[in-house]
This record gives C-alpha cells, sequence and structure tokens, in this order.
C-alpha cells in the first residue's frame, strides 16, 4: 500500500511540473466534473431489473420522486457543454491566427470526437448479433442497445455547435434562451405539435455553449454577471417547477407526461444556467485545489480518457447487472425493482463494482480515443497536452 501511495505521489508530481504554467486547469477540473456527474447519474437512476422477465430499465426516480434534487447535482451537461464553448472559441481563434483553415480545424476536432464512437458501434454490433443468434429476447436486446446508445445524443448536438462555432462565437445567449422560451409556450400553453420541442435540442444547448464563448472572450472576468446569472437562473427554475408545472427532476423519468431533458424544456435552460454560473464563481477556490499535484494529477487522467469513460460506462453497469445473473438469484440494488431506499443502499455498493468493470474497458479502448495524432507526446506529456473531447483547453496557441 505505501508502494502504491508513493508510485501515485511520483506520477502526480511529474504531472504537475510537465504542465505549462498558463495552463487553466479549472477548465479540466470542470470538464471532468461534467462526464463523472453523468456517469454517476446514469449508475444511480438506471435499473435493470427482472420484474419484467429478462431485463427491462426502469429508475428509482418514478417511485421515489422525492430523490429529484439527486439530479440537480448530477445533471451536468450545461457544464460540459459551457467548457466545450469555451475552448472551442479559444481553439478556432488559435487556428484563424496561425493561418490553420476551417476544414482543417473542424476536421481535426470532429475525428478525435468520434474516432471512440467508431468502437463501441461495432463492438455493440457484434455484441447484439451475437445475443439475438443466442435466443436473447428481442425487447431485452433492444432495451440494452438503447441505453448504450442513447447517451450518444448529445455527441451529435456538440458536434453541430462545434462546427458552428464562427457563426455562434460571439452570439449572446439571450437569442437561443428566447427560442426555447417561445418553443415551450407553442408546445405547452398554446397545445402545439409535440415534434416542435426538438428545435430546443439545439436552442437549449447553444445556451450554455454560447456562455462558454462569452467566458473565453473574457465576460465573466468579474463575478457580478456570474453572481446575477446564478440568482436568476435559481428564481427562474423554481418558478417553472412551482408554478409553471415543470417537473422537479432534471432527467427524464419513465412515465412521465414531461421531460425536461429529452428535448430540454424552459425549466432544464434556467437550471443550466443556474449551474454554469455556480461553475464559474468556483474557479479560484477551484483554481486552488488544482495546484494540488494530487488532485490536478486526478483531472489530467480523467480528461485524458474522458469520451472513452462516457461511452463505456453504460457497458460495464450492463456487463456487471449481467454477469450477477450467473448467481442465480435477483441481487439487491442490482435485478430488483428500484422502490425503496434499501435499493438505493445497495445500488451504492455496487458503484466501486461497476467502476472496476469500466476500468477494464478503459484498458481495452482507451487508444481509440489517444491514438491517431501524427505527432504523439509520450509520458506525462501526453497527459497534460491531452483533454477530453479531443480539446484541450489553453491560453497558447501550442496547446489549442
Amino acid at each position: 500500500m505505501h508502494e502504491l501511495r508513493d508510485r501515485w505521489a511520483g506520477l502526480a508530481r511529474r504531472i504537475d511540473r510537465a504542465t505549462p504554467a498558463d495552463r487553466d486547469r479549472t477548465v479540466d477540473a470542470l470538464r471532468a466534473f461534467a462526464i463523472l456527474g453523468v456517469v454517476l447519474g446514469h449508475w444511480l437512476v438506471t435499473s435493470l431489473n427482472t420484474a419484467k422477465g429478462g431485463l427491462s430499465a426502469s429508475s428509482p426516480l418514478s417511485a421515489m420522486p422525492w430523490l429529484a434534487p439527486m439530479s440537480w447535482v448530477l445533471q451536468t451537461l450545461a457544464v460540459f457543454f459551457l467548457v466545450g464553448g469555451h475552448v472551442g472559441a479559444l481553439s478556432y481563434a488559435t487556428a484563424r491566427a496561425t493561418g490553420v483553415s476551417y476544414g482543417e480545424w473542424i476536421g481535426r476536432r470532429l475525428a478525435r470526437l468520434f474516432r471512440p464512437v467508431a468502437a463501441v458501434l461495432v463492438v455493440w454490433t457484434v455484441v447484439a448479433g451475437a445475443m439475438l443468434a443466442a435466443g436473447v429476447e428481442y425487447g431485452t436486446v433492444r432495451g440494452l442497445v438503447k441505453l448504450v446508445l442513447s447517451p450518444m445524443w448529445f455527441l451529435l448536438v456538440f458536434a453541430g455547435l462545434t462546427a458552428l462555432t464562427p457563426l455562434v462565437a460571439r452570439l449572446s445567449p439571450l437569442w437561443p434562451l428566447a427560442v426555447v422560451a417561445v418553443v415551450d409556450v407553442w408546445r405547452f400553453a398554446l397545445d402545439g405539435p409535440a415534434w416542435i420541442g426538438w428545435v430546443n435540442v439545439l436552442a437549449g444547448w447553444l445556451v450554455p455553449y454560447t456562455l462558454g464563448a462569452a467566458w473565453a472572450r473574457g465576460a465573466f472576468a468579474r463575478r457580478t454577471p456570474a453572481v446575477l446569472m446564478l440568482a436568476g437562473g435559481v428564481a427562474a427554475t423554481a418558478a417553472l417547477v412551482i408554478w409553471g408545472g415543470y417537473p422537479a427532476s432534471m432527467v427524464g423519468v419513465p412515465g412521465a407526461a414531461v421531460s425536461n431533458l429529452n428535448p430540454p424544456t424552459l425549466a432544464a435552460v434556467t437550471f443550466g444556467l443556474a449551474q454554469c454560473a455556480l461553475a464559474l464563481l468556483l474557479r479560484e477556490p477551484l483554481a486552488r485545489v488544482m495546484r494540488k499535484p494530487g488532485a490536478w494529477a486526478s483531472v489530467a487522467l480523467v480528461n485524458l480518457s474522458a469520451m472513452t469513460i462516457f461511452l463505456w460506462h453504460q457497458s460495464a453497469m450492463m456487463s456487471v447487472t449481467a454477469l450477477g445473473l450467473l448467481s442465480g438469484v435477483d441481487l439487491p440494488g442490482l435485478h430488483t425493482v428500484p422502490d425503496s431506499l434499501s435499493w438505493m443502499g445497495a445500488r451504492l455498493m455496487w458503484l466501486p463494482v461497476f467502476g472496476a468493470a469500466l476500468l477494464i474497458c478503459w484498458a481495452a479502448f482507451r487508444t481509440f480515443e489517444q491514438g491517431g495524432r501524427k505527432k504523439r507526446p509520450t509520458g506525462t506529456s501526453r497527459i497534460v497536452r491531452t483533454g477530453g473531447t479531443g480539446a484541450t483547453p489553453a491560453k497558447t496557441p501550442t496547446h489549442a
């Protein structure tokens, strides 16, 4: 144990020394927080149980709606898009300053984003085919594949916003926010068609993305704008939930009439505004924490494999659930219906097992995220130069 601790301390010191002095470590920390929030959220509110025969998905939020505040902490996509807009704006500005064409810039960024996706699609095509050939019910296979693929929707949105960076980098967040409000009034108050809500998939996530671009321009150099945005976001979200009839949960709940996330509602967007404002206000204390070698090394390592972690976390959970069926009994917190606090307590005990399975997936597939560079740095230099989603936040052109 002492030897492992000493080796980790040595690695952390090397990563810390290899990090450029002008690197904004808080950007990496916020990205790591966003990715891990999504992972933990899915592991806690997604249950594969045997109540209907085979494996079917359900959520503890259906039986225990008072757990909705948990989604306020673990639904962190707005922070991810905030960081994406910040990094994208800086990266594109650097590309223009160094003579890199738009085509080359977007090509590199999207290749880094979708290379690990290809690995997931290939593996699950084979797995799904093998399960059907072995006689597994189609409904079970469809449900499992849906769990794997459904989180990828945000990658398509993120890719679209990245491609639009030159057009939206200076757009005021008020414009997409207004679009979301109009769409919600149309579909909820005026009984408009349900499909119009899907306009909010782009408009809703454009709000934090443009906030990130504004951050890159120095719009939040003072705390006042973020404080006002936090107060406004909290007040607006509370009003929409209490008087507007929006769900309190910021993630979808099976069987609910309205989902705040699929597609995004005005409540989800105002909640995201508050979340982004809080992230911006926490930059200074976060920067102090990131000066500690151990904390910074942990964040750097998560960022190095952010997409691998995101893309394979559902597969890790499903693998543990499937292997648990070999025991011949329904294991509490794994195969049982999520309808009580005892289930939640048992579920927490399974999180380290899910983490171990994800570590195996990471070891097998991380090269798809880290490979493909013309000039690959080695050792700690690769760790500090590589960011999640193929983008490395920094203030200098050499890291864009």
